[in-house]
């Protein structure tokens, strides 16, 4: 019989073995751990021998190989060390022969040396091996892709869908690839490719292609690749659905109808995207376009899904048109408030007619000087109970605007602070911060203003936050160069005067802003509050000067859309050669500019010469943001899209 006390002491010496054996392994690990982060500090550092020293130590443990392998092969090619980078790939592969980096890295290592002859044969025929499996093939195209070979991923990607009979394979990491090249013509089709798929993600190609296809001809390249398409699969709805797309991307809303026409009538869609195609070309100012698809939507649909909303649309279409022929036809306005009370009481008390009478209270504040009319029209929509939030809410802030006119700011600034609590983090909770904003700014409340506007910098729509960003340089500018912000008090006032309908003082206090000085009188309330510096009368007045500012461009500009509605085109004219010769290079140029060929264009109706300063302003300008809309009218003049009657 074994004795008991000898087997104990066995098990207790092996268990000391164990742990001895442990304790080894844990500081070779720690030792390792050591090494390693030696050589990559050394590394980081550039000292690139002192780091290969060590990771040639490191590698002689198959052990550490996965820790430092990618830092010792790289090392090793920056160090022209290729010879001993070949035979550690071959000592690899014998261990592991089916590890396809290694496989990859020995194709590096020729390219590495120049010789693409011997790099190209190998890739090509490591491609060959591995084209029927999908994974090993997108692991090589992932590879050669991060080592700057895309011209070798994509042959492997193309290879493999040749292989596997499938031309739809691969189509959205082909599109990155020619994306990366540059190739923009071949990433459309591989785009276009994954939409046919997958029609599900036409808005993420639509996103894509919108971010990626800046240049006219690009859009054309596109169009015509689309074209092609349908001819050969006229089926293909994703196709039609692109089309309609890329002609409103190019702006030409004529050739969006004709494409929204056929496309509503051939899948049944009632008017839909000839509806879209209405709201945008009416957002760009086409109101010719924008008239004949909310007519086509009417007449062909009078049963359907939008045929009160285009009746409507066609009143605001009218609307939109007369509020931007100058100087306004009050006669055009009266006609226009008729068209909105017949439109109310053939379908009263449904969201659209809510709608036309929002937009008839504000046709009485604004060109009729009407406000209590307006109020009273407000008054109903707030105060009925089958009107949605959405439209109480605006007309809560369309209410804050009249009061605002009628110098009852306390009485704006609750109803927009109303909305702004009521529906905060929505794009109509935004929009109230920011006329709050802005009446900070007008009551020359510099400090409160910019804090609504760096909130609504960061968190809302664009179009908000395009508004806030500029409001925002337009006070950092001016406080920058005038801690009291004197000019800029005055021009914020003249603004709010605007607003008011004030005209002619609005002008006189222009004059004043030019001239650098401005009398104060001991009744005017509203400047007092303004400047609460000591001012020194001379009976019933004080002055105050100012001299030369950054204002004075905002000034002229804004005087100069002011001269334009009121029909005074040369003067308008006059005063935006001032910004453009006395500040060439200030933010307000391209605006400037864009605005001379406007009023050539639209108000007066010089082709010639609208046609002129257009083609100067894509070459003065090619960055700005009214760059398409410039090359668009400049197309459309010269006669470039179809033929288009007047409506």
């Amino acid at each position: 019989m074994i004795n008991n006390n000898y087997i104990n002491i066995k098990y207790i010496v092996l268990i000391i073995l164990l742990i001895c054996l442990f304790q080894t392994d844990n500081l070779l690990l720690a030792q390792n751990q050591t090494d390693i982060q030696l050589a990559n500090e050394y590394l980081l550092r550039g000292d690139k021998n002192k780091a290969l020293d060590i990771y040639r130590d490191l590698v002689k443990s198959d052990a550490n190989i996965p820790y430092v392998h990618n830092n010792y092969f790289n090392t090793l090619l920056d160090l022209g060390e290729t010879e001993e980078a070949q035979n550690y790939l071959k000592r690899l592969q014998k261990r592991d022969p089916e590890n396809l980096q290694y496989k990859i890295e020995t194709g590096i290592i020729y390219v590495r040396t120049g010789d693409m002859s011997k790099a190209d044969r190998y890739f090509r025929d490591l491609i060959q091996a591995y084209k029927t499996n999908v994974s090993r093939i997108k692991m090589i195209a992932d590879y050669l892709s991060s080592k700057s070979l895309s011209e070798y991923s994509i042959l492997a990607l193309n290879e493999s869908r040749q292989a596997l009979n499938n031309p739809y394979m691969f189509s959205l990491e082909l599109a990155m690839l020619y994306r990366i090249k540059g190739e923009k013509d071949k990433m459309v089709i591989e785009y276009l490719n994954y939409v046919t798929q997958t029609s599900a993600n036409i808005q993420y190609v639509k996103n894509v292609m919108q971010a990626l296809l800046t240049k006219p001809d690009e859009l054309e390249s596109l169009e015509r690749i689309l074209y092609e398409r349908i001819q050969k699969n006229p089926d293909m709805e994703v196709y039609s659905d692109l089309i309609i797309w890329v002609t409103m991307q190019q702006k030409n809303f004529y050739a969006s109808f004709i494409q929204a026409r056929a496309y509503d009538r051939r899948y049944n869609k009632l008017g839909e995207r000839c509806m879209e195609v209405a709201r945008v070309a009416l957002d760009n100012e086409d109101y010719v376009n924008a008239l004949r698809s909310y007519q086509y939507v009417a007449r062909e649909y009078p049963n359907g899904p939008y045929f009160l909303q285009a009746r409507l649309g066609l009143i605001k279409t009218r609307e939109a048109r007369i509020r931007n022929t100058y100087p306004v036809a009050v006669d055009s306005v009266k006609n226009l408030i008729t068209e909105y009370n017949r439109f109310i009481s053939e379908y009263e008390n449904n969201t659209h007619s809510h709608e036309a009478q929002r937009s008839e209270a504000l046709l009485y504040a604004n060109y009729l000087g009407q406000p209590d009319k307006a109020i009273e029209l407000l008054q109903q929509l707030i105060d009925n109970p089958r009107v949605a939030l959405q439209i109480k809410s605006k007309s809560k802030l369309d209410l804050g605007d009249i009061y605002l006119i009628t110098g009852e700011t306390w009485e704006s600034s609750l109803l927009y602070s109303q909305v702004e609590k009521a529906l905060k983090e929505s794009p109509l909770g935004y929009e109230a911060k920011l006329k709050n904003a802005k009446l900070f700014y007008y009551k020359g409340n510099f400090r409160l203003a910019q804090e609504h506007l760096d909130i609504l910098k960061e968190a809302t729509t664009r179009e908000i936050a395009n508004d806030a960003m500029e409001l925002s340089m337009l006070i950092k500018e001016n406080i920058a160069f005038d801690s009291v912000a004197i000019a800029l008090k005055v021009y914020a006032s003249i603004e709010l005067l605007l607003y008011q309908h004030k005209t002619g003082e609005a002008l006189a206090r222009i004059y004043d802003l030019k001239q650098g000085t401005i009398k104060i009188s001991r009744k005017d309330s509203e400047l007092l509050n303004l400047y609460s510096e000591n001012l020194t009368f001379t009976e019933d007045s004080a002055t105050i000067s100012f001299g030369n500012h950054t204002i004075l461009d905002d000034a002229y500009y804004l005087e100069a859309n002011l001269r334009m509605q009121n029909g005074e085109f040369e003067n308008a004219l006059s005063l935006l050669q001032k910004v453009l010769i006395e500040y060439p290079d200030d933010i307000l140029a391209d605006d400037a500019f864009f605005l001379e060929g406007e009023i050539y264009d639209r108000q007066m109706g010089n082709k010639d010469k609208a046609m002129e300063l257009y083609r100067e302003f894509l070459n003065r300008f090619p960055g700005s943001v009214y760059a398409a809309e410039a090359r668009k009218r400049f197309r459309t003049l010269r006669g470039d899209f179809i033929e288009q009657p007047q409506l």
